[in-house]
């Protein structure tokens, strides 16, 4: 299946399922509630599937996929049968109309329970936390190669995957952190503090993790020999599929540090020794670095090596917990997941990140459920509880035409002992009507920048 077309499948998939459960919290309170159901429809326009059940109830699925709603009886919406007025929605108790809008959110944060749970239960296969490399701040903090991260502050980070996650908003936030860390070679654990406080005021929010100065080992890229440029000091000497382990002394752990390395051998002058592995065995060579042209004519010194296209490493470290220990995993994760939610929607507000990198539109929300997908069903579902908190985190925004505004209607009908009148709610719905077009204008501006221009 091509990108397109697994994107476009994988979105429909994954709004079809958080809107079902949306709209079936509304609708399955609203029928404890004694309200009557005139209509359940996912997605909006036109109808290409319809359904009367014997409840008398319309279920809909439509050619838009982005939302559905739940039609209540309602006085304000028609005339109603003097026989089914006591069942209209406006005519029920402050807080019946409370909970049937409220059940919606309710329904996504149990449904991110739900999936937080089945992937822990599964395995969500992912490399292990351990530093490939450490520049600056990292460095400063004494970070070094091989150290596996085992803690950010209190949270524990048995993948990178969850290193990273608490790695980012703390860099956001130019916050100082305590990393529990098992440094190489040892079993015992030391507290290194990273400070981000240090990090530039303005930097891309993008590369979070990689401002710290944190590469993990899975990012490096491989020593080995792709190819050796004819009538240069390599030529001959080492071979296509060579492993280099080190020269003049100095242990090599990615390609990147070949460069520095032969540079510094070049300034030295003279030759050193350049250890390999190949075919298993451990070889040394005796080479000296000749200056060479860039592309840019400037001048460096080099050996006439290439890298290796690289290659998907193996992942090293499963996230699992059983199906019992899940279930409280899975309540703690959510919690977490929330809050950060709400942390970052703040910062949105403030203006600390940019809205370019927090608000993502359709195109964005498929191509992330088809890179997912592909990486598993663990994968998958941890990406669609996330994007169901979203959902039902976003929805209590008290913004009208949401169910977070007509929450704050009836909190006011509350206070006040009557409802909003109908002036206030009509003002009220153009508002959330301009402020939802432009969040959506937002969102598809930042899916043209961040997948089409960029």
């Amino acid at each position: 299946m091509s990108e397109f077309f697994g994107s476009v499948w994988w979105l429909i998939v994954s709004l079809g399922v958080l809107v079902t459960f949306h709209e079936f919290g509304h609708y399955w309170v609203a029928r404890r509630c004694g309200v009557k159901v005139l209509r359940f429809s996912i997605g909006f326009g036109k109808a290409l599937w319809t359904r009367r059940g014997r409840d008398g109830v319309e279920y809909v699925i439509a050619a838009i996929p982005l939302g559905g709603y739940v039609k209540m009886l309602d006085e304000r919406e028609g005339e109603v049968p003097p026989a089914d007025i006591p069942r209209a929605f406006n005519r029920q108790s402050v807080w019946k109309r409370i909970a049937i809008v409220a059940a919606g959110p309710i329904a996504n944060l149990m449904l991110c329970v739900g999936l937080f749970w089945a992937m822990f239960v599964i395995g969500r296969p992912d490399f292990a936390p351990v530093v490939g490399q450490a520049t600056g701040l990292a460095a400063s903090a004494g970070l070094s190669h091989g150290d596996t991260v085992l803690a950010v502050d209190d949270r524990a980070t048995p993948t990178w995957s969850e290193a990273q996650l608490a790695l980012i908003p703390a860099a956001l936030d130019h916050r100082d952190i305590a990393l529990k860390i098992r440094p190489y070679g040892r079993t015992d654990e030391v507290v290194r503090t990273l400070r981000l406080s240090k990090l530039p005021e303005h930097f891309d929010e993008r590369r979070a993790v990689e401002v710290t100065g944190l590469t993990p080992r899975h990012a490096l890229m491989p020593t080995v020999v792709g190819r050796v440029a004819p009538d240069t000091p390599a030529w001959g000497v080492l071979a296509e599929g060579d492993r280099i382990t080190a020269i003049d002394g100095e242990p090599i752990e990615s390609f990147d540090d070949i460069r520095p390395a032969v540079q510094k051998l070049g300034q030295r002058g003279g030759s050193a020794m350049v250890e390999v592995q190949r075919n298993g065995d451990r070889l040394a060579f005796e080479l000296a670095p000749a200056r060479m042209r860039a592309a840019d004519g400037s001048y460096y010194w080099g050996l006439g090596l290439a890298s290796t296209a690289p290659a998907e490493p193996s992942k090293d470290a499963v996230l699992r917990y059983g199906p019992v220990a899940a279930i409280p995993a899975a309540f703690r994760e959510t919690a977490h997941q929330a809050s950060e939610l709400v942390a970052m929607i703040g910062r949105a507000f403030s203006g600390r990140v940019s809205v370019q990198n927090t608000v993502a539109g359709p195109i964005t929300i498929a191509r992330a459920a088809n890179a997912y997908a592909q990486h598993g069903a663990a994968w998958y579902l941890s990406m669609l509880a996330l994007l169901s908190l979203s959902l039902g985190i976003l929805n209590l925004l008290p913004i009208p035409i949401l169910d977070g505004g007509h929450l704050l209607y009836y909190l006011i009908e509350l206070v006040k002992g009557s409802p909003v009148s109908e002036r206030v709610m009509a003002a009220g719905q153009y508002i959330g009507l301009a402020l939802i077009a432009g969040l959506m204008g937002l969102a598809f501006y930042n899916d043209i920048v961040n997948n089409l221009v960029r």
